[in-house]
């Protein structure tokens, strides 16, 4: 699996992208990112690891603690993929709304008519 597609597989969980949403604040360990959830260490875990192995997030050593930082480049990377059909799609609705404007104009009853 290439980086865009474990990037875009991580994200499509809403606990995974809750996670990440927390780290946005700052490292975290593993029992604090566990706590908003009704879920176990061992699965908050197995989410951990698919971000991890996404490269979504990052594991340190501190002592006894293995804190997760969020690594913006995989974010970055889908942004970067995204913009470029956000671009295609808003030029595909400025020519739509030019069109439309158009059939308007067109339609619209000509006061000099009367």
């Amino acid at each position: 699996m290439d980086q865009l597609d474990a990037t875009f597989a991580a994200l499509a969980d809403p606990t995974r992208r809750a996670i990440l949403a927390r780290l946005i604040q700052g490292e975290a360990s593993v029992m604090e990112l566990a706590e908003p959830f009704a879920m176990s260490q061992p699965s908050i875990s197995k989410h951990l690891k698919v971000l991890e192995n996404a490269g979504l997030i990052s594991r340190g050593r501190d002592a006894q603690r293995r804190p997760c930082r969020l690594e913006a480049k995989p974010l970055a990377e889908a942004n970067d993929w995204l913009e470029r059909y956000r671009k295609i799609w808003e030029g595909n609705f400025q020519r739509l709304d030019a069109l439309l404007g158009a059939m308007k104009a067109e339609k619209a009853p000509d006061s000099t008519d009367q």
